[in-house]
């Protein structure tokens, strides 16, 4: 296969990524036909699988819209993927133009583009780390120069949680930055779920699509989902399904798929224990 430009050396062009597969899924470029036979699999096995990316970054757009009426203007992104139309830096510092982002990615594609991206923006930065690591996040050099933990972030993990494992402690991570953020932080967490999906087997095919990818798809029930807000106070109107979560509109989808996930955002009120 021939190496684009834009993909850095040393990386597998033979193994699908996800967050390569989810910048096919929103209609982006930077994907490699390894990822795309992979998404059209994935798809075949969950057909509103696009539409349900589509809800999910209209839903973080939301959030970050929310995150800014509560005086909210640090933005930590982990899992932030490729940088597509309408990132987290784009809405929130066409709102408020002093915003901060640190975008964090363990995928070095999505690293590289989003150097690329971000040139010349000065409130704005892309971290190589792991959300299962969150000191090499908060003390990497573009979190200590543009992050002021002495004041609220929000913390996004949008789409990241079901490709962490139970054995990796994504709950011991989250009280990590928990006790690293200011009062009045928020977290912001979107999750896949098959809860109410028409079709079980579909979500055994999916999960299958993901196994052969760079991160397995961890199916949780609403009630685990619900867990990893310990220690933070849900606002209105608590964890909803994507297009229920404070939408512009009344949700008019047609798509079922689209109510298989669950999307929620949690306020730091006082200190873990």
């Amino acid at each position: 296969m021939d190496r684009p430009v834009w993909a850095p050396q040393g990386i597998d062009l033979d193994v699908p990524s996800v967050s390569r597969m989810y910048d096919y899924y929103l209609g982006g470029s930077h994907n490699f036909e390894v990822d795309r036979e992979a998404a059209r699999r994935a798809i075949e096995a969950w057909p509103g699988l696009p539409k349900i990316m589509q809800t999910n970054r209209a839903f973080m757009r939301r959030a970050i819209r929310f995150a800014l009426s509560e005086g909210v203007t640090q933005f930590l992104d982990i899992g932030s993927g490729i940088p597509t139309f309408g990132n987290v830096h784009e809405v929130a510092q066409a709102a408020e133009p002093a915003s901060r982002v640190v975008y964090v990615d363990n995928d070095p594609v999505a690293v590289a583009h989003s150097e690329a991206v971000l040139a010349g923006n000065d409130h704005a930065g892309i971290v190589s780390a792991d959300f299962r690591s969150p000191s090499d996040v908060l003390r990497s050099d573009e979190a200590e120069r543009l992050l002021d933990l002495e004041r609220p972030v929000a913390l996004m993990v949008v789409a990241l949680l079901h490709f962490v494992e139970d054995r990796d402690e994504p709950d011991k991570a989250l009280a990590a930055f928990f006790d690293q953020l200011a009062p009045g932080s928020l977290l912001v967490i979107s999750h896949g779920c098959l809860e109410g999906a028409p079709a079980r087997d579909r979500g055994d095919r999916l999960q299958k699509v993901y196994e052969e990818a760079s991160s397995p798809l961890v199916i949780r029930s609403k009630a685990q989902i619900l867990r990893f807000f310990d220690g933070w106070e849900l606002v209105e109107p608590g964890l909803v399904s994507l297009p229920h979560w404070r939408p512009d509109s009344p949700p008019e989808w047609e798509d079922s798929a689209v109510f298989t996930g669950y999307a929620g955002v949690g306020r730091k009120v006082g200190h873990l224990g």
